[in-house]
């Protein structure tokens, strides 16, 4: 009886979220259900809703009176309706409450945590930095903590993103983290009370070099997104800028008037930013200009590469199809998809519903093909002759909230776009091409990090310099790290890695052959272990945006965006003259140098 009584309730949550999707989907989500439904109920007469809802309860009837075991409704329920979803595209989910709920903060740029990095390595999640002025920061967690229990629950197997959901809760709850730390003969406690953190779109903005601003806008787009681009170029002009980097890699994307906002930041008044489409009540084109900016026209080189998504893509769309500025990099994800954003109440659930499609001003539909229908073709390989790549570990979404509620989020794929669209003429005359993401107008590839070696490195320069920045390694003490100091930026001179500190890691790698690398592979990669090492201890002495930004001295998409501004201004000025454009590009300067580059498989560092 009681499982009867389970069945009939788990019947009726699904029969009302299915006819809450034909009633609210609309367009093409809510009549290709509705066609559907009522093929196969033609031949009955019946009502299409209440014989969908009959065929579940049916089918779940079975279930329970036959399946040998016990049976999750809830994860039946959910399963259900993604798999519902996942028939119509790969930008359509279902999120259970804890999922739409972060969700939801996650839109508002913070959310209740501790305020500390973490990263998932061999052995365990370890604390990467924790962030000033939070609950983390005012506690004394440290570079290098293992996170080995929280609030008593064994961690030690968890994964980045379990440790992560423990820790995040109600504002003011306490929770208790058991660590592990370098040095310390017993295990460390602390209990601290969850606090705002923030979680900005912007996480770093500087002068690279006199004249030249670069904005790393990388943390998708949030409510606050444009207002915090232009707190960082205000700032940025009043310390002399006169050029701009603007690196959008690894941005997962977010909301379509954040988008808007951010691209009408650099193009005049009145010029289109995007427009978008659908069937149905939204069958209308509605096109979004920039009615809010008057933009400068300093010369513009904005950064892009494969995991540069959706409302990014909007912007670079934008930026390239009006030639206000050149791109460097690869060709971006290609989604070209606009979803609404659904409560399911009273449950607490929700979903993201595909409703329409976006195009760029000249009419470029930069969304790649889904037809196979795999979810890891689309995205992990372009084609099936792609060589299998490492799973992508996925970026937070972010669902829109305001007068439109819709969301142009993705997780962060790495696939190997081609355009197959239509040519399209846009200002001076170039020609793009969509159906495959934006094509940089300068490719530069950046350093292959999935080789085995590298791969061990990543791991092995961590462990390392977990120990030096303790005090552990003999002989090098004074790189010891007592604190993190926030409000010094790094010089060449602070944590030097010198060829003691690299023959000391050669040492501290032959002890532990648990991290399945060997001093001769580590000498092989010399150059790639110095960087590895400059970065992380520099996390561990100042923070996670200083160790981030050693490593721009050897990157060479940036250096290459460097050397394009004259390219950029030529381009600018061109178009806005009315000239055809036949621009040829200076060649690329070689350099000697590597760059670690963000198409790692490793895990993304999570902020909880």
């Amino acid at each position: 009886m009681l499982q009867r009584r389970r069945k009939l309730q788990a019947g009726l949550l699904f029969g009302v979220v299915l006819v809450a999707l034909a009633a609210l989907g609309g367009g093409v989500a809510g009549r290709r259900m509705h066609a559907r439904a009522t093929a196969a109920t033609a031949a009955s007469g019946g009502d299409t809703e209440a014989a969908i809802e009959d065929d579940f309860q049916e089918a779940l009837a079975l279930v329970t009176d036959n399946y040998a075991d016990e049976i999750d409704y809830e994860k039946a329920n959910q399963a259900a309706i993604q798999g519902m979803l996942s028939t119509l595209d790969p930008h359509s989910t279902f999120f259970p409450p804890a999922d739409f709920t972060r969700l939801k903060q996650d839109q508002d740029s913070q959310f209740y945590g501790i305020g500390v990095t973490i990263l998932r390595h061999h052995d365990g999640v370890y604390v990467q930095s924790p962030v000033e002025n939070t609950p983390a920061g005012r506690a004394g967690l440290r570079y290098g903590d293992k996170i080995v229990e929280v609030d008593g629950k064994d961690a030690h197997d968890w994964s980045s993103e379990q440790v992560s959901k423990a820790v995040r809760g109600e504002r003011g709850a306490p929770v208790t983290l058991k660590v592990e730390r370098a040095g310390a003969l017993a295990p460390l406690y602390y209990t601290m009370q969850r606090d705002t953190v923030p979680l900005p779109s912007i996480r770093s903005a500087f002068m690279l070099r006199p004249g030249t601003g670069y904005v790393a806008l990388v943390g998708g787009f949030t409510h606050t997104t444009s207002d915090e681009l232009q707190e960082a170029l205000d700032r940025l002009r009043k310390e002399g800028m006169r050029q701009l980097v603007l690196d959008l890699r690894n941005n997962p994307g977010g909301l379509l008037d954040q988008a808007i906002e951010v691209a009408s930041q650099f193009l005049p008044r009145g010029q289109v930013v995007v427009s978008v489409r659908g069937r149905g009540e939204y069958s209308q084109t509605k096109t979004y200009k920039n009615t809010d900016f008057d933009a400068e026209d300093f010369p513009l080189v904005m950064l892009i590469n494969r995991n540069t998504a959706s409302a990014s893509e909007i912007v670079a769309g934008a930026i390239q199809d009006h030639g206000r500025g050149l791109l460097v990099g690869e060709t971006s994800f290609g989604k070209g998809l606009v979803q609404r954003v659904f409560e399911l109440r009273p449950w607490g659930a929700g979903l993201t519903l595909t409703n329409q499609k976006y195009y760029t001003p000249y009419g470029r539909s930069i969304q790649r093909d889904y037809s196979s229908g795999s979810l890891y073709d689309y995205y992990v390989r372009h084609s099936p002759e792609d060589e299998p790549a490492p799973a992508q570990p996925t970026a937070p979404s972010l669902p829109a909230r305001r007068d439109q509620n819709v969301s142009l989020a993705v997780p962060a794929p790495t696939p190997a776009p081609s355009p197959t669209g239509p040519a399209v003429k846009t200002a001076g005359g170039r020609v793009f091409y969509g159906g495959g993401g934006i094509t940089p107008d300068i490719e530069v590839k950046p350093l292959d990090v999935t080789t085995p070696a590298r791969a061990r490195i990543f791991d092995a320069a961590f462990a390392f310099t977990r120990e030096l920045a303790a005090g552990q390694i003999a002989g090098l003490e004074s790189y010891r790290v007592e604190k993190v100091q926030y409000e010094r930026d790094a010089r060449a001179t602070d944590y030097p890695i010198t060829e003691r500190v690299v023959e000391a890691f050669q040492n501290f790698v032959r002890r532990h052959p648990e991290l399945n690398l060997t001093p001769q592979q580590a000498e092989a990669e010399a150059d790639y272990v110095r960087i590895r090492l400059r970065e992380e201890i520099i996390t561990a002495a100042f923070g996670a945006e200083a160790g981030a930004r050693t490593l721009l001295d050897s990157d060479p998409q940036l250096q290459r965006a460097l050397e394009a501004f004259p390219d950029a201004k030529r381009l600018a000025e061109a178009i806005r003259n009315g000239s055809d454009v036949s621009l040829q590009l200076n060649p690329p300067t070689p350099h000697a140098r590597i760059w670690f580059g963000a198409d790692s498989y490793f895990d993304d560092a999570l902020l909880t």
